[in-house]
């Protein structure tokens, strides 16, 4: 695996972290306070920086299952954040699940 999409991974899984107390924070409030908007930037701002360390690591190209997964759990825009951010979350989490379900199998294939 190369540096980069080693960087990539950790830096991921910070996102994961700041996304998931966000995530947990706004379902107990009910609503977006600015500490969980500042979380939730901060995930954003980490998923971004992953995902350019990982499409620098990557030897597959920019278009792959996973890649369109991640590129599309950074996008959208709903008149509801708290329903967005659910939504957001559960896609964001299948795109970090399917992203390290693909390096697995591709190191039982090597």
């Amino acid at each position: 695996m190369k540096t980069a999409s080693i960087i990539g991974s950790m830096i991921v899984t910070l996102a994961l972290i700041f996304y998931t107390i966000a995530f947990a924070k706004e379902r107990k409030a009910e609503l977006v306070l600015p500490n969980i908007l500042l979380l939730y930037t901060t995930a954003v701002l980490l998923d971004i920086t992953a995902t350019v360390f990982m499409i620098i690591g990557s030897s597959k190209g920019l278009v792959t299952i996973h890649g369109i997964i991640g590129y599309s759990s950074l996008t959208g825009i709903s008149k509801s954040l708290h329903l967005y951010s659910l939504i957001a979350y559960c896609w964001w989490i299948a795109a970090y699940i399917t992203g390290g379900l693909l390096v697995a199998i591709s190191k039982i294939h090597t």
